[in-house]
């Protein structure tokens, strides 16, 4: 038995392969359906939107803060990319900087990937968007309750990646599930709050600075126009 780790990018051998294999699929199973649902759903005048945000997401996620027990927290990114993009187009880019942080820079296992992917991507971005429309409606909309909404559903995407990766531990017999959430989920209610501060100041800059980029995730694809439906080609 090991120390589980307190970071969500887990490395390989903390994941046993059944874990890890089960995730995997899990994963792939629900990119292709936000590639899907992306393409039927998003405006192509958003793709470059999504190259700016995984580049953001990706830069912000360098800058860690320091928390109590000599761990550190960063952004995560999955409300934030869901709100301005939309869920499925949201988990794409968070699955591409997961995976290049991976590749490249060797922050998170191979094999472990994929839950690496589904926890901070794909529990992150679908489940924190859902969350977060939730609460913003109950606020009165998106306009009333964006930024507390937003501020709600970036903590909890967070203690819930943090939770979905202490149970993977547990199952892989690397830690008991008692010592795993202590660990995984004590110190990431505080890198949470964090999660909430950066999301929040990133849309409040968005808002005041280039409002029509809130309103991305809304528009949708344009259909070429033809002279069989009366219009000029």
């Amino acid at each position: 038995m090991v120390t589980p780790p307190f970071l969500l990018h887990a490395p390989d051998g903390f994941f046993s392969t059944p874990v890890a294999l089960a995730m995997w699929a899990a994963t792939i199973a629900v990119l292709a359906i936000s590639l899907r649902k992306a393409g039927e759903d998003l405006d192509e005048r958003a793709v470059p939107l999504m190259g700016v945000m995984a580049a953001f997401i990706f830069a912000a996620q360098m800058f860690n803060f320091q928390i109590p027990g000599g761990t550190s927290g960063h952004l995560l990114g999955g409300v934030l990319a869901g709100v301005l993009l939309g869920p499925w187009a949201g988990t794409i880019v968070m699955a591409c900087v997961v995976g290049v942080q991976g590749l490249v820079f060797q922050d998170g296992g191979l094999v472990s990937m994929g839950a690496n992917i589904f926890n901070m991507g794909i529990v992150g971005t679908l489940g924190g968007f859902a969350l977060y429309r939730i609460i913003a409606a109950a606020l009165g909309g998106e306009l009333k309750g964006r930024l507390p909404a937003a501020a709600i559903a970036a903590w909890v995407s967070v203690e819930a990646a943090a939770v979905l990766a202490a149970f993977q531990l547990a199952l892989s017999d690397t830690t008991s599930l008692g010592a795993a959430l202590v660990a995984m989920a004590g110190w990431h209610a505080l890198i949470g709050i964090g999660e909430a501060v950066i999301t929040v100041a990133a849309l409040s800059f968005i808002a005041a600075s280039r409002a029509d980029l809130l309103e991305m995730r809304h528009m949708r694809p344009s259909r070429p126009r033809t002279a069989l439906s009366g219009e000029l080609p």
